[in-house]
């Protein structure tokens, strides 16, 4: 049902919901360690999540699922994303018009089929866009520019960017903190699951030649979302977590030598291999048991 009090509980939920917390003080701290990074960047976000969240209306989607954030956060990433590949304007503002609005539908589709989509609707949307923007806007994709070479690891600035970089936020070491506090104040075990998902890419400082993305936290944070994401109270939810970490970080590394544009891929194709395996694992053990 839609209420006053939902014009700002529902899109801080959608915030939360990027790091997978139904919870509007979530959001709230999330955003505001956004826009300690970019200002930018919450004001597009924002208008993201409020898209895909009008869209999700507009089709009917189920309310609870709304309500819930279910079909804000992917909205979120998306504005966001606008904001980091293109040069703000009327081409950038059409395209996170079209790209948050599709992010619902997509994300309805994973739910209709059963599958936990995670953040595979932005993902999709974000490419669906750059495909665009290349075929009408050659020219218009921003450019990464040279990054400086950089000799030494910086590890407490590569741990806090293992967060911030979930949402592209790659300058402010606060961010990371009020990330870090948006999680721990709705879960505080998806908070040590969270800690832990940072500090394993702390590794990859050992076979880096140029630190520059170890430093700007691109190695960390799939491995934040796929601990979240995969948290639980026991042994075999802390070794599948740890699992879907280690194969993130890989797979972020073969992407970015292969010049891929991830996002967050990397996190969505580890957490479905740990799942499946998983789940084949129990079938097959399943079989093997004696009948009775």
């Amino acid at each position: 049902m839609f209420t006053l009090r939902n014009l700002w509980i529902v899109p801080m939920r959608g915030v939360g919901q990027v790091l997978f917390q139904e919870n509007a003080l979530s959001g709230v701290l999330m955003l505001l360690g956004l826009a300690v990074g970019s200002p930018t960047a919450a004001l597009l976000a924002l208008a993201g999540n409020v898209l895909g969240n009008l869209a999700a209306r507009v089709f009917r989607y189920p309310a609870a699922d709304i309500e819930r954030g279910l079909y804000g956060f992917n909205g979120t990433l998306v504005g966001i994303a606008v904001g980091v590949f293109f040069p703000l304007g009327w081409q950038a503002a059409l395209l996170l018009v079209a790209g948050s609005v599709a992010s619902s539908p997509i994300a309805r589709t994973f739910s209709r089929c059963r599958i936990p989509g995670f953040t595979a609707p932005f993902i999709l949307s974000t490419w669906l866009l750059l495909g665009i923007a290349a075929l009408l806007w050659p020219a218009l994709r921003t450019s990464g520019g040279t990054a400086a070479i950089e000799t030494a690891p910086e590890w407490l600035q590569a741990l806090s960017l293992h967060f911030g970089q979930v949402m592209f936020e790659g300058h402010s070491l606060l961010t990371g903190a009020l990330f870090l506090a948006g999680i721990a104040v709705n879960d505080r075990r998806g908070a040590l699951y969270a800690l832990w998902g940072a500090l394993l890419p702390l590794g990859m400082a050992f076979f880096a030649d140029d630190y520059a993305a170890f430093n700007a936290g691109l190695h960390g944070y799939n491995g934040v979302l796929c601990a979240i994401a995969l948290a639980g109270p026991s042994a075999w939810d802390f070794a599948r977590a740890t699992c879907a970490v280690l194969l993130s970080i890989a797979l972020q590394w073969f992407g970015m030598q292969a010049g891929i544009v991830t996002l967050t891929a990397p996190f969505v194709v580890a957490v479905w291999i740990v799942m499946a395996a998983d789940r084949i694992f129990i079938l097959t053990a399943n079989s093997l048991r004696p009948n009775k």
